[in-house]
């Protein structure tokens, strides 16, 4: 559980950015906001590890910089400005399933029952949350955070497939560097001259670039490193739960008993999504005609004759 809990500050941070963003940063500057965010974080994060991509981890950092950090942070930031928090976050506690689906598909990891489970009820818990809620929704606005869900989707699921050959901090590190190469001077042609920062504005920044970035997707990756991409997927649902008690608590947006009752919902599927204990594990079945000096099998209640092939010599 101890890569659960790490996992987990990944979307309680990614929650508050919302609320962040929203509040603090400037609502015209998608691209510089994007850029401002991950060019900081690689920069500090490669200050860190000191290390350079080599072979592969070249064209693979560009390609999942520009998945998981250019067009996800692009997105993320107009979802951010154009909905509450509390439906810019629920709209992306989608991903659970589409992690689970996009994993099978790319990595052969099938899901098991209790992350199907948890993923049907953290979605009934985002429909109550999202339909329900008091703001009103912007088209716009969940159609970015979609595309956000559905991009950074499938670049989790291969930055899981290409996790060999690289540690997490490196790979992470060149991905926010790459991306953010990109989107510099994109944004420096589309928007023109950076915008003005105050201390509130530099301060926001500050928080989106070193926790929900830096922090944010090294602990992420490590959680893909190290559990099933379904169960990293649900712990995903605590995404709109921090960012609907953040958009209560602090932006004084409303919270129904509607809401209520789908947070309770969404905490239920991430615990589903727990990992299971190593003993409960299923072993497979030997191939046929490979039971013969093969270790004993324990018994047990639907197979009494393994007791007799235990205690009886083979002839």
């Amino acid at each position: 559980m101890r890569w659960v809990a790490l996992t987990a500050i990944a979307p309680v941070a990614w929650g508050a950015n919302y609320f962040v963003t929203r509040e603090f940063l400037p609502a015209d500057r998608p691209l510089y906001g994007a850029a401002l965010r991950a060019l900081p974080a690689g920069l500090v994060l490669l200050a860190v590890c000191g290390q350079r991509p080599r072979g592969a981890w070249w064209w693979r950092s560009a390609v999942l910089g520009l998945l998981n950090v250019s067009v996800f942070f692009v997105l993320v930031y107009a979802a951010s400005q154009l909905l509450a928090t509390s439906v810019a976050s629920t709209v992306m506690a989608l991903s659970p399933l589409t992690m689970m689906l996009m994993a099978w598909a790319v990595v052969s990891e099938r899901p098991r029952t209790a992350h199907l489970a948890g993923a049907a009820i953290g979605l009934a818990g985002v429909c109550l949350m999202l339909l329900t809620g008091g703001g009103g929704v912007s088209v716009p606005g969940v159609c970015a955070s979609g595309a956000a869900m559905l991009t950074s989707s499938f670049g989790y699921v291969l930055a899981k497939r290409w996790s060999s050959g690289a540690d997490v901090l490196a790979s992470t590190t060149w991905q926010l560097v790459a991306g953010g190469i990109v989107l510099l001077p994109v944004a420096a042609i589309v928007e023109g001259a950076p915008p003005a920062l105050d201390t509130p504005t530099v301060l926001a920044f500050g928080y989106v670039a070193l926790v929900a970035t830096a922090l944010a997707f090294v602990v992420w990756f490590t959680g893909l490193r190290h559990l099933p991409a379904g169960t990293v997927g649900l712990t995903g649902l605590l995404n709109p739960a921090t960012g609907v008690l953040l958009g209560v608590a602090l932006g004084g947006e409303a919270l129904t008993v509607q809401q209520l009752c789908g947070l309770m919902l969404v905490l239920a599927g991430v615990f589903l999504g727990r990992p299971a204990r190593e003993h409960t594990h299923e072993q497979p079945a030997p191939a046929p005609g490979a039971t013969h000096g093969a270790p004993a099998r324990e018994p047990s209640p639907g197979n009494p004759d393994g007791l007799l092939r235990r205690t009886r010599p083979r002839c």
